[in-house]
């Protein structure tokens, strides 16, 4: 499983948001380009522990059981919900949020697992910081792939 802690991961998934534009399309979803990067940004932020979104109540009860699938080989379901707090309604700016995202992931990627967030993800509870950084980079790719790249 690829994971955003190992540099060539990381490179290939800045190399994906590069082959963005603001005229790429979503092959499924309701948001834009701009709002994609602005939510996997936000998604970041709680990663590295700048964001505390609270735990819902469907994920203290389901939650534990089904967090492989965060971390696992397997793709995540289109159109899956999402966190509440990192659902972007507003609009964005193309280039701000591709360059904020790609930053963060950088800072994330060279500060290693040591300064992963020990935080609890709002919905599957405790993670390893292993299980972020495959998470993460599950996370990304399946936006990217969301928008063709």
């Amino acid at each position: 499983m690829k994971d955003i802690y190992n540099q060539s991961h990381a490179e290939g998934i800045l190399n994906r948001i590069d082959n963005l534009s603001p005229n790429s399309q979503p092959q499924w979803g309701k948001m834009n380009v701009a709002k994609m990067l602005a939510h996997c940004s936000s998604f970041q932020d709680i990663a590295m522990g700048n964001a505390f979104p609270p735990r819902g109540w469907l994920g203290i009860l389901i939650g534990e059981f089904v967090k492989p699938i965060f971390y696992n080989d397997k793709p995540l379901a289109k159109n899956m919900s999402t966190i509440p707090t990192i659902l972007i309604v507003d609009e964005k700016e193309f280039e701000t949020e591709k360059e904020k995202l790609k930053q963060k992931i950088i800072i994330f990627q060279n500060n290693g697992p040591q300064k992963c967030t020990n935080h609890p993800h709002p919905f599957f509870g405790k993670l390893t910081s292993e299980q972020w950084g495959k998470g993460i980079y599950k996370h990304l790719d399946h936006h990217l792939k969301q928008f063709g790249v």
